[in-house]
């Protein structure tokens, strides 16, 4: 699921050392989100005011929103120093990923766990395993597309519907269709021929997965099988949620992360 909103953000805002975009809200437990693809942070603006009582850094990762002239990332790990040096070192925080960004808070986690005190991980998926489809959204919008342009395009219209893209404002249509091409590098990143980016086994923090009850079976495949592959991990689900529960259901998945924050009984 992706926000198509251009909304201002109300926090504190500055760049990371890597020159991405992030603003940061409230005090009390550090808690940092991920967004999926073609998505922005803006997304996780029902999340952040369920999380009041939370310090919540969001940001734009590398090649969307805000963060877009930094181009598209070269290789997953480039995203994960990104998530790196906006966590900086200087506590460890919880980090909850949606999506693809839930799959770079794993690879953050198999590096340097140090930084991290727990994952929240909601519908990651994991295209370098044998058994995820070769046709999922965001696949098939790239090869069936000519441009990396139309690529991002036509996953928007899967995602929120023709009539709506349509309807959005024409500069709200052209900073979505430049987004094509970390769209694109995405897709590849993380599938044949490029090996597995990480090693499950490696990520030595407690970690919860999620997912939607209504949501595609590979996402909840994905999540399960990521539980049982950590040496920490529990898995959860979300009534009557699809792929975009930090949209549709953020005081749920507000939840996921307060359970691993400690500030609510697990």
């Amino acid at each position: 699921m992706t926000d198509v909103r251009d909304a201002d953000d109300a926090g504190t805002s500055a760049g990371s050392a890597s020159g991405v975009w992030r603003t940061e809200h409230g005090s009390g437990p550090t808690v940092v989100l991920v967004h999926g693809t073609m998505d922005r942070s803006t997304s996780f603006g029902r999340v952040v005011r369920a999380l009041d009582d939370h310090h919540v850094v969001r940001y734009d990762r590398r090649g969307y929103g805000r963060s877009v002239a930094l181009g598209p990332p070269a290789h997953f790990d480039q995203q994960v120093d990104d998530l790196l040096d906006v966590l900086d070192g200087s506590e460890a925080a919880v980090v909850a990923g949606h999506s693809y960004g839930g799959t770079i808070a794993l690879g953050a986690a198999a590096r340097a766990p140090e930084s991290i005190s727990a994952l929240v991980v909601y519908e990651s998926p994991m295209p370098w395993m044998p058994w995820w489809p070769e046709r999922s959204a965001g696949a098939s919008a790239v090869a069936d597309a000519d441009t990396p342009a139309d690529a991002a395009e036509a996953f928007m219209c899967r995602m929120i519907g023709s009539s709506r893209w349509k309807r959005l404002p024409p500069s709200t249509r052209a900073a979505r269709r430049d987004e094509g091409p970390t769209l694109v590098a995405e897709m590849a990143h993380l599938r044949p021929p490029f090996p597995a980016p990480f090693a499950l086994a490696d990520v030595g923090v407690p970690v919860l997965t999620a997912n939607g009850s209504e949501t595609a079976e590979r996402h909840a495949r994905s999540v399960r099988e990521i539980a049982a592959a950590v040496e920490d991990g529990r898995h959860v689900e979300i009534d009557g949620a699809t792929h975009g529960a930090h949209l549709s259901h953020p005081a749920e998945f507000a939840g996921l992360i307060r359970r691993m924050s400690g500030a609510s009984p697990g």
